[in-house]
């Protein structure tokens, strides 16, 4: 957590030294119709976040009270993005584990006459809620006596009625100043079959209701959410209350991480899997924490750009420039340095008799520095943007007539290039200048770049997969702010030889190019690709 205490912290510290609590508990409660996002990573910072401050207690648990959306496939890959991010939760624990308590206190609401079966369909219920402005109408059906409700509500449980034939809503006040407090539905009809409990009920509790009940039932104490829950925290509390509960638990909430260029909706985001938009959840393009791990994305970098982005309590739009700051910070430290050439052009050197073997620095910035293997030959492969047979103004690579230097290696200056009968070039050919390897005695001639290269014996052939955001900058319907090739395959790449023994998910910066992990299948039948992290340039600003 941030040094600085914020005002959950200082609402916690307040509970403790007053003794109202004597250990912290809180919960991540994931409703398992999708997959996690980069938004839910500051939740999961602060929730677990309190639990390692304060030495207490984060349970995970689903909010599974909607069979018609949620599924197994989005409870596992839920666990696993957690355990990714590098937290631990205490129990794991779903709300339909308490299905037939929470059917308890609903009768037990219906007893005290603070509940009522209402035979209105949701068009009817929205259309008598009134406006912040006028009040609601109250239901011809909330004068029923507490054996009716009690009958009727039992009979919606043993599947008697339809779907949306009847509801049970909390009888409180239809005047109230608070929208969420006019007889909100607590119960309805749902004939979906659960992915636990199978088709053992058709009735289940909304969420405003279900929710509280969780909380209390595990005993936590600080149920701590995002700011569109502010104005559901009084029904929240009423539910606590009139169920039998105390003061605690306690709900917080603070605004969510709202970031530029990128899709906090998971409903929008189901839409892109559905059409086709991108190739799963765990797309490298998406903004799931699923996605990010397939795209490289340390998740050290995440939890200390949640940590930089703090707690409030008012909405912001943080720019996504910051959370690449905070990947690209990370990564010059822990990724080590390797050359790769993505559009590959042969280099023949023409005064190259014998191979050559030089150590060239992992990573300089690494807090234990170390050295691999690199060869040098008659030929190697550069890139093709590193040599212009009609340099363009300010050009500082190879050209005709002019010399460069190999990245640990020698200086080369340029003796001739071949074309294919289109233009393109195909080879070039150079000389080494001898003794100006570092520490040799033409090392210091003055050169206009440096530049990568690979050996043509040992190189292994790889494809590089680079990414763009999904969302062009601007407001407008993400229809129309999709962006037009966000995925761009390089498939003729060569890469040093070392290459070939990582495993996936290993992290490597390619010079002059940007951050890249290997893809989760790499070396698999002989294919070895590369997902391109972020790049060099750090565009945000301190």
């Amino acid at each position: 957590m941030a040094d600085n205490t914020n005002f959950i912290e200082e609402i916690i510290n307040n509970d403790l030294e007053s003794g109202a609590v004597k250990e912290i508990i809180t919960r991540f409660p994931p409703e398992p119709n999708g997959y996690l996002h980069i938004g839910h990573s500051k939740s999961l910072w602060i929730n677990f976040g309190m639990k390692e401050k304060y030495h207490g207690k984060c349970n995970l648990r689903y909010d599974d009270t909607n069979p018609s959306k949620e599924d197994v496939e989005f409870v596992n890959s839920i666990k696993d993005d957690i355990a990714w991010l590098g937290y631990k939760w205490d129990k794991e624990l779903y709300a339909s584990d308490y299905f037939d308590r929470m059917y308890e206190c609903a009768v037990g609401l219906i007893k005290k006459g603070l509940a009522y079966v209402c035979d209105y369909s949701a068009d009817e219920i929205r259309n008598t809620r009134g406006n912040l402005t006028t009040p609601g109408q109250n239901s011809p059906w909330r004068y029923r006596s507490v054996e009716e409700n009690l009958r009727l509500f039992e009979e919606m449980k043993e599947g008697k009625y339809a779907d949306g034939e009847k509801v049970l809503r909390a009888k409180i006040d239809m005047a109230s100043p608070n929208m969420n407090m006019r007889d909100p539905v607590i119960y309805r009809i749902l004939r979906e079959k659960h992915h636990r409990t199978g088709d053992k009920w058709i009735i289940y509790p909304m969420y405003d209701f279900a929710h509280p009940l969780e909380d209390a039932f595990e005993g936590i104490t600080h149920s701590i959410c995002t700011l569109e829950f502010e104005d559901h925290r009084p029904l929240y509390d009423w539910v606590k209350h009139n169920c039998g509960f105390g003061d605690f638990p306690k709900q917080i909430e603070f605004a969510r991480l709202n970031m530029t260029r990128t899709i906090m909706s998971k409903r929008y985001l189901k839409k892109l899997v559905e059409e086709g938009k991108v190739d799963g959840w765990s797309d490298p393009r998406m903004p799931t924490l699923s996605g990010m791990r397939e795209r490289g994305y340390p998740p050290e970098a995440i939890r200390n750009f949640c940590a930089a982005v703090g707690v409030s309590k008012s909405n912001s739009e943080v720019d996504v420039a910051m959370l690449e700051h905070f990947v690209r910070d990370y990564l010059n430290v822990n990724a080590d340095r390797m050359m790769v050439v993505k559009d590959p052009v042969k280099l023949i050197v023409e005064n190259a008799e014998k191979d050559e073997v030089y150590e060239i620095d992992n990573n300089p910035n690494a807090e234990t520095p170390t050295t691999h293997k690199v060869t040098f030959s008659r030929e190697l492969y550069i890139d093709r943007e590193d040599f212009a047979p009609v340099p363009p103004p300010k050009y500082k690579r190879l050209v005709p007539g002019g010399t460069v230097r190999l990245k640990g290696s020698y200086i080369l200056e340029y003796v001739g290039h071949k074309c294919d009968e289109t233009g393109k070039v195909t080879e070039v050919t150079c000389r080494y200048i001898p003794d100006s390897i570092q520490g040799g005695a033409n090392a210091n001639i003055k050169v206009k770049g440096v530049i990568q290269w690979v050996n043509a014996k040992d190189c292994v052939d790889l494809t590089l997969h680079e990414y763009d955001y999904l969302l062009l900058d601007g407001d407008g319907d993400f229809n129309d702010r999709l962006t037009p090739d966000s995925h761009r395959v390089y498939p003729c790449a060569k890469g040093e030889a070392a290459l070939k023994d990582v495993n996936a998910y290993d992290r490597f910066q390619f010079m002059r190019m940007g951050y890249f992990s290997a893809v989760k299948d790499y070396g698999k039948d002989g294919k070895y690709a590369f997902n391109m992290i972020t790049g060099l340039k750090d565009s945000y600003g301190k």
